[in-house]
Formats: C-alpha cells, structure tokens, sequence
C-alpha cells in the first residue's frame, strides 16, 4: 500500500483527511471508491454464502463487523486510522481464527471466544497506544 499513489492516498485519508486535502488527495472520491470495494466484497461474501447455504439469512452476519475490527487492531490497525498493515491484519485474522478453533476443539463454552475477543482489544488498543506515543514523543 505505501508504493502505490492509492495506497499512500487511503493512508492520508485515514490519517487526516485536511491535511490530505491540502496536498492534492481526492478524499472524498478515496472514501467512496473504498465503500464501494466493500460493498461489493459484501455481495461476493453474500453470493458465496447463498451458493453454500441454498438460501439468504439476514442474521447469518451479525457481529462480523466486529470480529473484522478486533482482527484488525490486534493485526497491528489504529482504531484512529492512519497506520495498519494488510500483513498485520492477515495475522489479526489468522490469531482470531486459532482461538476461535481452539475454543471449540477444546469443548469450552464458546462464551469464552467473546471474553477472549474483549480482552484482547483491550490489549491491542493499550498496545496500540503505548506504540504511538512512543513513536510520536507524547506523553
């Protein structure tokens, strides 16, 4: 993402979008392209689910949304945006997907997959912050 001219646009978007503006980047033409790319993800993840299922559940995705989120900031995502990396959000994933397994392999109750989630945000967001304001010299 940060050898391309997209790329380096949809980081500065996220980052600050003012400041991006200033510099030539088409923020809002950056944002719509983006919710396009996920709209259609969404109808090919859909198509895909109703070719396995046979038909369409309206409650099949609930909280994916969420588990995308915490796959993301414990891959290395700032939930203030600007900073993340596909590679980082690959092993996000890769960790979540384990546990998730490991938890239902192991026969605990799948409640402990959730309190699992809830702590490790908490710690990627702490992480997170600590990594910034050591990189960024705040205090």
């Amino acid at each position: 993402m940060t050898r391309t001219r997209v790329g380096n646009w949809i980081f500065a978007s996220g980052g600050d979008a003012k400041a991006a503006r200033n510099v030539g980047v088409p923020v809002n033409g950056v944002k719509i392209g983006l919710f396009m790319v996920t709209a259609f993800c969404a109808t090919v993840y859909a198509a895909c689910q109703v070719m396995e299922f046979g038909s369409a559940a309206a409650d099949r995705g609930l909280l994916k949304e969420f588990e995308a989120i915490i796959a993301a900031v414990i891959g290395g995502s700032l939930l203030t945006g600007g900073y993340g990396s596909v590679i980082g959000a690959c092993f996000g994933a890769l960790i979540f997907g384990v546990v998730q397994q490991g938890i239902f392999f192991a026969g605990w109750n799948s409640d402990w997959f959730r309190v699992f989630l809830g702590v490790m945000l908490l710690i990627a967001v702490v992480f997170n912050n600590y990594i910034r304001r050591k990189v960024t010299g705040e205090r």
